[in-house]
């Protein structure tokens, strides 16, 4: 699969999981039950114990029916042992030019961390797949619009602090999708899958 099958795979329902946990096996029960109310993309944050073997067993599991990718990757070696895990895609918080050059040369994409135009320019400069603004509660949906007035081509992915009321409203604003924590992976497996269905059929209503 090529990068960008992979990215359009990877953001289709304009909403994507952080799982940041604090044992492997609330990752892992936490990655199940989303994906099993219909979630296709979510990621494993590097700073989870054990979140390699979990992103491998994750992707052994799921194969082709979900995206499985690797988030906090702040470095070229991290970046590296995600690959070879078996991401499918790397998120970071900041813009390091060697997780990029690492991901992109086998052939994984890599959405960096932005937090200004000037980042935002540097980072499609060196052939980001999509650019995670980070942390988005620093900001609102009008920073998207106001970015992209001048900036039409960015694929902006706001992450950090996104609720569920508010979701629907950064993809109106002009993201390609959003990033949610514990905003939508907290509670019961049951509260889990009402609260996902509910937000992806919010977000397809969204033109």
């Amino acid at each position: 699969m090529y990068r960008w099958e992979t990215t359009r795979a990877a953001l289709a329902q304009r909403v994507f999981a952080t799982i940041r946990s604090e044992s492997y096996d609330q990752a892992a029960a936490t990655a199940d039950t989303l994906l099993s109310a219909g979630l296709t993309t979510l990621e494993i944050s590097l700073t989870t114990p054990f979140a390699l073997e979990a992103v491998t067993t994750l992707v052994r599991e799921v194969g082709d029916d979900a995206v499985i990718g690797a988030g906090t990757v702040l470095d070229e070696v991290s970046a590296r042992m995600a690959i070879e895990a078996g991401a499918r895609f790397l998120l970071s918080p900041n813009l390091d030019e060697q997780v990029l050059r690492t991901g992109h040369r086998y052939g994984i994409p890599v959405f960096p961390g932005v937090a200004t135009p000037t980042e935002a320019v540097r980072a499609m400069e060196l052939g980001a797949d999509a650019l995670a603004l980070y942390p988005a509660t620093a900001y609102t949906p009008d920073w998207v619009v106001d970015l992209r007035a001048i900036i039409p081509q960015v694929a902006l992915l706001p992450i950090g602090g996104i609720t569920v009321a508010a979701a629907p409203s950064w993809v109106a604003a002009g993201a390609v999708a959003v990033g949610m924590g514990s905003a939508l992976t907290d509670g019961d497996r049951e509260t889990v899958t009402k609260r996902l269905t509910e937000l992806l059929e919010r977000l397809a209503d969204v033109r």
